[in-house]
């Protein structure tokens, strides 16, 4: 009999760990809550730093599922390493599981200071990703925009809405969408207010560079400390240049907030295992950060995917390869 393995979701690590799971011979059961797969991927227009299309990396791990079980509109309400049971109360067994459920958005309308869902010209990165997407950026009254701020780390780094963590692809998010902007509307003047430019991947530093000398893409190190409309429905921002040390006042037609991840909602059933131990950020903590990364701690319980902490896609595919690989190990090596 094929031994099973169990997949919690259904984002790019889940889908890679699937097919890498098909190709050993194994079986995998992918159990996606939403009620498509390809998590966050199906939300973005294209991947930092090479401007791929997000379609086509999700059309090539959708590519290698043929025979591999896809539950959707399924959701894990308790794991363990032999069986996962559903919300609706269904019970799968399994020779082995692989969480690879993924990461939350920040909800942008909790940092009220900034006005989203207020005012009308304020969007997320999210927002602005689907507008790339779907060929129609402008600004709620169908107009062009002629100023663009982009705000970095909101929901990162930030002890007021008890989130610690740095969420790692913000900074090369609003870089990447900055330039976007600039090339859908070269006459706009954007800006990127920031509190530290973390280029920690390979070519960030250059799309930096290349934002800078290229597109003309100003940065200035400050946060915006709040966001009003004007009457004729203008966002008026306040903030601080710190590298002067002079406080600035600045009028724009978008405001983008760049919002970060947050641990999944779903790493609650996580916390319910014995043995199973979360970060204080709540992203589950593997067994080890070097040697057991995709390890649970548990037997049986591996990590794939930004369950364990932010990472950009190349980095979560990855993991789903690791992940299955070790749960194969893991299933062999039993008597």
């Amino acid at each position: 009999m094929t031994e099973k393995v169990i997949i919690i979701g259904g984002g790019v690590a889940g889908l890679q760990a699937a097919a890498t799971l098909l190709e050993l011979g194994l079986k995998p059961v992918v159990v996606e809550k939403t009620t498509h797969i390809g998590g966050k991927l199906n939300d973005w227009h294209k991947l930092f730093p090479s401007l791929t299309p997000a379609s086509a990396v999700l059309a090539e791990l959708k590519s290698r599922l043929e025979g591999v079980e896809i539950l959707t509109g399924t959701e894990a309400a308790e794991i363990t390493p032999r069986s996962v049971t559903m919300t609706d109360g269904r019970r799968m067994e399994a020779d082995a599981v692989i969480v690879a459920s993924g990461f939350d958005v920040f909800p942008a309308e909790l940092k009220e200071e900034y006005g989203y869902g207020l005012y009308r010209n304020v969007y997320t990165t999210v927002d602005l990703e689907r507008m790339f997407a779907e060929g129609r950026v402008h600004l709620h009254d169908g107009t062009a925009p002629r100023r663009v701020a982009f705000l970095h780390c909101v929901g990162s780094r930030d002890e007021k809405v008890d989130q610690r963590h740095c969420s790692r692809v913000c900074c090369i998010t609003g870089v990447k969408q900055a330039m976007e902007i600039k090339a859908v509307f070269p006459g706009a003047e954007v800006y990127n207010f920031y509190m530290d430019i973390r280029m920690f991947g390979p070519g960030y530093e250059e799309m930096y560079r290349e934002a800078q000398e290229n597109y003309n893409i100003h940065f200035i190190r400050g946060r915006i400390s709040e966001a009003g409309e004007t009457q004729d429905r203008r966002i008026q921002i306040k903030a601080e240049d710190t590298l002067i040390g002079r406080p600035l006042k600045m009028t724009v037609d978008m405001l983008v907030l760049i919002v970060g991840m947050k641990a999944g909602r779903s790493n609650g059933a996580l916390a319910r295992c014995p043995g199973i131990e979360l970060r204080p950020s709540r992203f589950a903590a593997p067994a080890d950060s070097f040697c057991s990364n995709v390890y649970s701690g548990v037997p049986g319980i591996f990590y794939a995917g930004t369950v364990t902490a932010p990472k950009n896609v190349g980095e979560s595919i990855n993991e789903g390869v690791a992940a299955a690989v070790k749960a194969a190990g893991y299933i062999r090596s039993k008597p």
